[in-house]
C-alpha cells in the first residue's frame, strides 16, 4: 500500500501531524472492529496497514513561499578608481551591518551589487580630482609653469603614474584625450576614455605662463 491509499483509508485529507494520522487512525479501528456493528476483520487488518505505512512515510510539507525579490533601497558610494577596475568595499547597510563586497570591474552610477541579503544602487563619488562622467574617467592635472612648451606631463591614474604627451592642439584645447583608457566595457555599455584636463599652476602669474598663454592664443589663431 502507497502512502496515498493510506491517506484515503484512514480519511486523511490534507498534509497531517503524528497526532492528526493517530486520531484518524483510531476513529478508522472503531469504525471498523469486527466487534461494532458494521464492522469487519479485512477492514480493520487494511486500516492497521495504512496506520503503518503512515507511520514510516514522511510527512507532504506545504510548499515554502517563493522568497520576494530584493529591491535596492541602499546607496554604495564608491570611487572612480573602483568603478574602474573593481576591488573591495565595505558596504554599511541601514540595519548597522558592515558587509565586506566584492565589486567587478566597469561599474556606473546605478548599476546594482549584492551584499549578503541586501541588493545596493551603486553611486560613483569624485575624489582626488578624478570623476566619472558617463563612460569616460576626468582627471585635473596641474601644467607646470615651467614647461610652457609642451612636452611629457606627469599625471597619476588609477592604474598607477602615467606619462602624457601635451602636443599643441592638447594646450589649445586644454585637455588630453587617452582613447579607451577609461571605464572598462559591461553590459550594454561601452569602452570610455580618459581625459585629462590641463589646469594652470596655482600661485602668481610667472613669465612662463604669460608665454604659455601667447603660446596658446597664437596657435588658437592659426
Amino acid at each position: 500500500m502507497d502512502p496515498r491509499r493510506a491517506r484515503v483509508v484512514l480519511g486523511l485529507r490534507g498534509p497531517a501531524d503524528e497526532a492528526a494520522t493517530r486520531a484518524a487512525f483510531r476513529r478508522a479501528v472503531k469504525a471498523t472492529h469486527p466487534d461494532r456493528a458494521g464492522g469487519d476483520a479485512a477492514r480493520l487488518r487494511e486500516v492497521v496497514e495504512a496506520y503503518e505505512v503512515l507511520k514510516t512515510a514522511p510527512s507532504p510539507s506545504p510548499p515554502a513561499p517563493a522568497p520576494r525579490p530584493a529591491v535596492a533601497t541602499e546607496v554604495l558610494e564608491i570611487s572612480p578608481a573602483l568603478a574602474a577596475f573593481g576591488g573591495e568595499a565595505m558596504a554599511r547597510l541601514a540595519d548597522g551591518r558592515k558587509i565586506a563586497v566584492s565589486l567587478p570591474a566597469g561599474l556606473r552610477d546605478g548599476d546594482r551589487v549584492r551584499a549578503g541579503d541586501a541588493l545596493l544602487t551603486v553611486a560613483v563619488r569624485g575624489a582626488e580630482g578624478l570623476t566619472l562622467r558617463g563612460d569616460d574617467l576626468w582627471l585635473t592635472a596641474d601644467l607646470p609653469s615651467d614647461a610652457p612648451w609642451g612636452g611629457r606631463l606627469p599625471v597619476e591614474t588609477p592604474a598607477g603614474p602615467r606619462a602624457v604627451w601635451i602636443d599643441r592642439r592638447a594646450l589649445r584645447r586644454g585637455l588630453v584625450r587617452l582613447s579607451g583608457a577609461g571605464l572598462p566595457a559591461r553590459g550594454p555599455h561601452s569602452v570610455g576614455d580618459f581625459i585629462v584636463r590641463l589646469r594652470p599652476s596655482a600661485g602668481a602669474e610667472s613669465g612662463a605662463r604669460s608665454r604659455l598663454r601667447a603660446f596658446t592664443a597664437a596657435w588658437a589663431a592659426l
